[in-house]
């Protein structure tokens, strides 16, 4: 091969380990990185085979086995664009083979970064695929899964390998999102998965017995793979892949026995369900399944009695032989010709007054329940005036935990006297049987565009994300709607406004306790009760919206939903100031536009707490303005277990983070957030739960298709965090304390060799008291309230590991070997409650690098890190 014209007066046939040593030498001086670039090419074009030179340099190299951009790393890739212009180097053959087989030994040990570029170089797609093959499974064999599975997807051999084999040991090794990536692009795959996770959600199997069959587990919990967190596991793949749930007939099972219990508690422990609604709820829940019905059979005996019991298992037809015996013997007392609505009278439930609650100040004549197009033409004339105040509320079928996004059944929209009730899945269905599918959505996006009509609504985003879930030709309406007033954030504003409110809640909630009622008022009920006196009846809220014809007492409280609005609307308007509002609060609200449909996402304008630790007044500001900054100190979040890998980043950054454990409930992550005012961070179907717990925008869901860094990049732009340098590693990775003690590196090698005579003796760490001195800074730095890194000088007498005064002991032995033989550190830091050790290295450069867009830096700021 003649490269001479490309060498330069280089020599043909140049050795690689010669170029290597002159490319690290510029390497090491960054401010000639142009030389560098043309130095590698120019050696390269001097090499007899620059393919198997690039070998020869990565396999006497060993800088590009580190995470970043290594030398390595920047060496292949200038190879790769050197080829593009130099296509004759390309090697075939039995050549190209041995060079495939070196490459393949340093992928095995290469970061991911450079994975793709040598892959491209050595044409490894081309490669034999049982040898490919041959070679993950030799990784695989070894213990290497992580890396055995990377290969896999980045050389595509997915199809021919065995799924469980393959992703079994990355679950066991919490590599959640390496699996997901294994079967992304394969539905057959995602298919057989998500069948083997469902049999490991079996009662009684024992997932232990299945890890006992890999070797080398690093980072195996047996106690945070459990029932419950595969569960959550398995809805989130079957919604991410779009997968029928009906493949994972264990999960579902789990997921309707819990619902089972969860309608018990409404109907028999809160009461705030109807026998009907109840009634019509368990019986979709159960259907068919044996193994359901026998559970609610044995929940019954234990909320109710054995008559009701047999009773159910009449009405299920269940086989005598799977009742327990004491049923069946109540089943043959039954009359056989008894119907079940004859059974459903005979159960006799105390039901709560209906004059305790808010009553619907219209009579039954002015509600109207539209079923057909020419039927709208009324609601149409009435509803798009000018000046018109329209309330609009929506129901659907409550989903219990399952997958999917609501579907509107039922749209009320309320002028003045009169509510109309759309039954939306029926005139979509006949506007699309008459070719005029555009109608009824024409109407909506009139309605929501029209800035002379005031439109009143309570947590309206979420409304309108259902509602473009359920007709595609309304996607992106929020963005187009005028004239929008969200009562919800009227709600926040009366919380905060009104000093009373808090103590006037707990009165009316104990007097209704008297009465019956066993839970607070929350949400809009709890509104109803402030603004109008008495709380809204909301046994109707879980009822099967879906079931036509709707019950009598269902279209009440459709009504009702809607139409308190106008009546909260007015009272407010009349006199805000005696609630606690501004006087213009009309002016205030109306004509903004509507809060986006992922709005509750975001922190409501008026709880983002500003540097200074004041509030943010949202009337004083539009709505489109981003929050205002606020360092990293002040920021702290509760990350939802899935979210463990963001929660380390945040805490790198200087963030206040609390991280759930795995075997947590997702409801932990609100109570936390209540008591401690943080916020939360989750993802997938937890967010519908947790955000409707905490205040609007209280609760961010972010992206788990993202990496983890990418994940804390998302977070801290949303929330505009300002990080400096000063906040990075200023809390503990472990266990998020921001105290620290500083040791002068004489001092901790002292320490070091005395807790290796200590270990070698027998004898315990020893833990000594602090100088007097010493100790009033200690107490003081642990008292203080301030968010602020404390560095802490102390000596101590002992030779041995030191102890603090709350008996942390200092990992000291933890320290590797070399570590203190290096000169440029000077000090050590240790974690006060947890007794961590740190010292200064690259990780702080790297992560100033990764997070340079978010970081803020200040001209007299002082970082007791230095970058190197």
């Amino acid at each position: 091969m003649n490269q001479e014209s490309d060498s330069n007066d280089e020599p043909a046939g140049q050795d690689p380990l010669l170029l290597l040593k002159t490319i690290q030498l510029l390497w090491t001086k960054k401010e000639m990185k142009k030389q560098l670039k043309e130095e590698i090419r120019r050696g390269f074009a001097g090499l007899e085979d620059p393919l198997a030179g690039l070998l020869d340099i990565l396999e006497s190299s060993t800088d590009w086995k580190g995470k970043g951009h290594s030398l390595g790393y920047y060496i292949t890739s200038e190879l790769q664009l050197w080829m593009k212009e130099h296509p004759a180097v390309q090697q075939s053959g039995m050549k190209l083979k041995k060079l495939q087989t070196r490459v393949l030994r340093i992928l095995a040990q290469c970061p991911a970064n450079l994975l793709d570029p040598l892959i491209s170089i050595y044409q490894l797609h081309t490669a034999d695929r049982n040898y490919l093959l041959g070679h993950v499974s030799h990784l695989y064999h070894r213990g290497d899964y992580k890396e055995a599975a990377i290969l896999s997807i980045k050389l595509k051999l997915q199809p021919d390998q065995d799924v469980e084999k393959m992703c079994m040991p990355l679950l066991f090794q919490d590599k959640i999102n390496l699996m997901e990536d294994y079967v992304g692009e394969y539905p057959e795959l995602q298919c057989k998965l998500l069948q083997i996770l469902d049999t490991w959600c079996e009662p009684g199997f024992n997932i232990r017995d299945i890890a006992r069959q890999y070797q080398g587990l690093s980072r195996y919990k047996p106690d945070k793979l459990n029932r419950k967190m595969l569960s959550k596991l398995v809805f989130r793949l079957l919604d991410r892949f779009n997968v029928d749930p009906a493949l994972c007939p264990n999960v579902i099972n789990q997921r309707h026995l819990r619902t089972l219990n969860y309608l018990f508690y409404k109907r028999f422990v809160e009461k705030t369900m109807t026998q009907e609604n109840w009634t019509d709820h368990v019986q979709s829940t159960v259907g068919e399944n044996q193994w359901l019905q026998g559970h609610l059979i044995q929940l019954l005996i234990s909320y109710c009695d054995l008559n009701t019991a047999a009773r159910w298992a009449q009405r299920c037809n269940m086989p005598k032989e799977i009742l327990p015996n004491r049923v069946a013997d109540e089943l043959q007392k039954l009359k056989i010709q008894e119907s079940v609505e004859e059974a459903t009278k005979a159960e006799n439930y105390e039901e709560i007054n209906k004059k305790d609650y808010y009553q619907l100040p219209i009579p039954r004549a002015n509600i109207h329940f539209l079923q057909k197009w020419e039927e709208m033409l009324q609601c149409w004339e009435k509803v798009l005036q000018p000046g018109q105040i329209v309330a609009i509320d929506m129901e659907w079928r409550p989903s219990f935990g399952m997958v999917g996004k609501p579907r509107v059944s039922l749209l009320q929209i309320a002028v003045k006297d009169e509510v109309f009730l759309l039954d939306l899945p029926q005139l979509l269905e006949q506007a699309e049987m008459e070719g005029e599918k555009e109608k009824l959505p024409h109407f909506i996006q009139m309605l929501y565009s029209d800035a002379a009509i005031t439109k009143l609504g309570y947590g309206m985003s979420g409304d309108l994300s259902s509602l473009a879930a359920t007709c595609f030709a309304l996607k992106g309406m929020d963005k187009q709607s005028q004239g929008v007033v969200d009562l919800l954030t009227v709600d926040k504003q009366l919380q905060k406004a009104s000093i009373d409110w808090k103590k006037g809640s707990r009165k009316v909630e104990q007097s209704y306790e008297d009465k019956g009622i066993r839970q607070p008022e929350k949400g809009l009920s709890l509104l109803v009760q402030h603004v109008l006196g008495k709380p809204l009846d909301k046994t109707e809220q879980l009822s099967n919206w879906e079931k036509r014809p709707l019950r009598e007492e269902q279209i009440i409280y459709a009504a009702s939903d809607a139409y308190c609005l106008l009546e909260i609307y007015e009272k407010l308007c009349k006199d805000p100031a005696s609630f606690g509002l501004n006087s213009d609060l009309t002016k205030s609200l109306v004509g903004k536009p509507t809060i986006k449909a992922r709005a509750k996402k975001q922190l409501n304008k008026q709880e983002v707490p500003s540097p200074c630790g004041q509030q943010c007044k949202g009337s004083e500001k539009e709505t489109s303005c981003p929050p205002a900054p606020i360092s990293a100190k002040e920021f702290s979040v509760v990350c939802d277990n899935m979210l463990q890998g963001l929660g380390r980043y945040l805490r790198c950054l200087g963030v206040d983070v609390r991280m759930l454990e795995n075997e947590d409930d997702h409801r932990k992550a609100a109570e936390i957030a209540r008591q401690e005012g943080r916020v939360i961070l989750t993802s997938g179907l937890p967010y519908q739960t947790l955000q409707s717990q905490v205040g609007e925008g209280r609760c961010f869901s972010v992206n788990c298709s993202e990496k983890a860094k990418e994940q804390a990049l998302q977070v801290l732009k949303h929330f505009n965090v300002h990080v400096t340098l000063e906040d990075i590693f200023s809390r503990c990775q472990v266990c998020n304390c921001n105290k620290y003690l500083k040791v002068p590196k004489e001092r901790m090698r002292q320490l070091v060799e005395g807790s290796k005579h200590s270990a070698g003796d027998g004898g315990t760490s020893c833990s000594t008291p602090c100088e007097e001195k010493s100790s009033r800074t200690c107490d003081a730095a642990q008292r203080t309230e301030t968010t602020q890194s404390e560095w802490l000088e102390r000596t101590d007498p002992c030779g041995a590991a030191v102890g603090l005064e709350e008996g942390t002991t200092l990992q000291v032995a933890a320290i590797p070997p070399g570590v203190l033989d290096k000169a440029e550190l000077t000090d050590f830091y240790c974690c006060t409650r947890c007794g961590k050790v740190f010292w200064e290295g690259s990780h702080f450069g790297r992560v100033v690098s990764q997070f340079k867009d978010v970081i803020v830096i200040t001209g007299d700021e002082q970082s007791i890190y230095k970058l190197s």
